[in-house]
This record gives structure tokens, sequence and C-alpha cells, in this order.
């Protein structure tokens, strides 16, 4: 019987954060820090929109792209946050969350061979989807004494002849990182320079703490060398409704819209009439949200200082990403015996690419109440493992 797998498939080695996510979820009395998802529910006047449309049978598929009125409500809220304008009909496709999004608009615009630039540590996904869409990942090895920003200098020690496509995760998952507009105006250089294309995963846009989110899509010359990728799952809690959205050049969504309508169809009805909600009414909810989350990450930096944790300060998304390089352990090494000894599971930095050894990802998109008493018991930790280092 002959091979019934694809080995492109096979080499592909699982997520690393489902890993941590299964064991602590055997686990009884065990916290989880691991798992990027809000703690709060979806605000009830977006859960009572996708309600009443059920009520009213608005079962059926929509368009292949989207909603009309979620459509224009897209649009409406980028020119309204970023400044960026974008036709509603040939410049924007609703996807099954921002994953697919990453997903459909790769196997769109590579080609076999192209190189996809990736910088790391980031989220999980970016490097399967590059590989299943045949395209060759060059990585970008981000460091901490830039606070794990992305620089011109990078790019161009990266790119050649082969390079189309840039990946930019900002604010960042797993480290918090943000690119503020001085950033991105070197980037664009450069970008424009080699003429690059650029896939921005902004899905964190709403969530930062000291300056407001800039996309690259609205720097000059820009917007047509960019998909602008975005969803309702971080900003409105909404990850189980599975809706995101992208936007960008019309000659590329068309082509992103055909891998759609043939993979998917369309996405959930019923998410997308809750979204046009979320975008019409929805601003004091993430500022809500975005202030509780600050709180949070507050409380973990001043925590990490005075248990002596080594941590940049990170002003988006919702994770901490403190160094763990003292204890002489792998990342996996200390998220395994952090979970196992004190029943709290945190994320190796590893799993977000190699250049994240030596860090793990904390997630603060819990409770406070359930962070003072993780973070109890990670000062618990650190105690015990720098006095086994003392009797060495």
């Amino acid at each position: 019987m002959r091979n019934p797998l694809a080995d492109k498939v096979v080499d592909i080695k699982p997520s690393g954060i489902r890993k941590f996510f299964d064991i602590v979820s055997e686990m009884e009395d065990a916290i989880s820090l691991g798992v990027g998802e809000p703690d709060f529910d979806t605000p009830w006047h977006i859960r009572d929109e996708g309600i009443y449309s059920l009520e009213k049978g608005r079962t059926f598929y929509t368009s292949n792209a989207g909603l009309k009125d979620l459509k224009i409500e897209i649009c409406n809220y980028i020119k309204r946050t970023q400044g960026i304008e974008y036709d509603y009909n040939h410049e924007t496709i609703v996807t099954v969350g921002g994953s697919e999004a990453i997903d459909i608009a790769l196997r769109a615009m590579a080609n076999a061979g192209d190189e996809v630039l990736l910088p790391q540590p980031s989220y999980v996904s970016y490097e399967p989807c590059a590989i299943l869409a045949n395209a060759v990942p060059v990585i970008i090895e981000l460091k901490a004494e830039n606070e794990f920003r992305l620089t011109a200098q990078e790019i161009l020690d990266a790119v050649t002849d082969k390079t189309k496509v840039l990946i930019l995760p900002f604010p960042n998952n797993p480290t918090g990182a943000i690119m503020e507009r001085e950033d991105l105006d070197e980037i664009a250089k450069v970008i424009i320079e080699k003429d690059l294309f650029v896939i921005s995963d902004e899905i964190y846009a709403e969530l930062t703490y000291d300056k407001k989110h800039v996309s690259i899509a609205s720097l000059p010359g820009m917007k047509e060398r960019t998909i602008l990728i975005n969803g309702f799952s971080k900003a409105y809690a909404m990850t189980g409704w599975r809706l995101g959205y992208a936007c960008g050049p019309e000659i590329i969504m068309e082509q992103m819209l055909k891998i759609h309508q043939f993979a998917i169809m369309c996405a959930p009805t019923t998410s997308q009439y809750a979204a046009v909600e979320a975008l019409r009414n929805g601003d004091d909810d993430v500022r809500q949200m975005r202030e509780a989350y600050n709180q949070r990450r507050r409380y973990l930096l001043h925590t990490f200082k005075e248990m002596g944790l080594e941590c940049f300060e990170p002003f988006g998304a919702f994770y901490v990403f403190p160094c763990i390089k003292e204890f002489g352990m792998t990342s996996e090494e200390f998220a395994d015996r952090f979970l196992r000894e004190e029943k709290v599971a945190v994320v190796p930095g590893t799993a977000f690419g190699g250049c994240g050894e030596g860090f793990v990802r904390i997630s603060y998109a819990y409770s406070l109440e359930n962070l003072k008493i993780a973070i109890g018991k990670l000062r618990n930790f650190v105690e015990r493992l720098r006095r086994e280092q003392a009797e060495k």
C-alpha cells in the first residue's frame, strides 16, 4: 500500500502551545496562563445581535466575501481608526478568523520557491502556512535588546532576489512588542526599494497601552503592497465566533476570494451579524477590556521586577515574555517543571521559533485574581530554582 500522506504536512511539527494546553486540561486545580483567549464574555449587545439573527431565521449562506453591511462597517472602522480607505466590494473579504486570512493570503501570493520573510518569535501558524503554500520561510530572529522590534537592516540582511512577501506580526504574539510610526517608515523604504509585499497581521491592533497602533498600510506607497488582516477574537472577546477579515489590493483579493469560496464558502452567518453590532457599538467594550488588560500588565511587570525576573515592557497584545536564561535550562524544561511542580502552565518561547529559547510566554488574558495566584506560584518556583543553583 502506498504512503497516503503528503510529506510536507508530515514534516510540520504540531503546535507547541497545544502540548501544554492538553496536559493542563488533565490536571486538577491547574491554572493555565498559556492560551491567548480573553477571559471576558462576548459583550451582551453583540451576543444579542447574534441571537436575534437566529430568531429571524438568518441561517443562510452569505455572499462568499461576506455580508455587505459587515464589509461596509469594516471599511468604515479602518478609515476611522487608521485613515485608510478600502472599497468594501473589491478590497474586503470576511474570513473564518484571522488565521484563514493568513493562509489564503499566502496561497494567493506565493509561487513555489518564493521566499517569505518571517520575523520570530511570532504566532505559530505563519511558518506552516508558508510551507503549505509551497513558499520558503526565511526566519528573521528578533532581538530582546531591540524590544523584539523588526528593523530595516534585518530585512535588508535577509532579502534575496527570491523574496516576495514579508509577514509583519505586530502587535506581536508572543512578545507583546509593537512597531511605532518611525519604525514602520524605515521598513517601508526597504519594502518599496526591494519590491516586496506585506501581510500585516493586526489582530491585536486595538490592544496597545502607550501609543495608538499604526498600520503600515497607512504609509505612503504601502496600501497597494499590503494585505491588512484583523478580526474580532481578541478585541471583542469573540474567539469562538471565528470571524476575521482581510483588506488589500483588488488584484490580490480576487485570488484570495477564489480560495476562500472553494475551501470555505463563507464565514458563519450568525457571527457576521454579531460583528456588525460590534463595529457599530463596541468601542466602549474594547476600551474597558483594554483598561483591564493594562492593569494586569502593570501588575505582572511590577511583580517581575520585585522577584528580579528580567522582562522588557511590552506595549501591545496581552502577553509578557520574561527571560529565564539565568536558570540554565531550556524554555521547555522550565515550562514542564513549572507545570508539574506548581500546576501552572506557561508556553515555552521555542513554540514561537528557535530564537524564543530562554523565554516563556505568559498570557494575562486571565482574571487578576487568577494571575495573583499563578504569579505567587511562579515566585515560589523561581526562589526554589535559585536556591538549587546556590547549593551547586
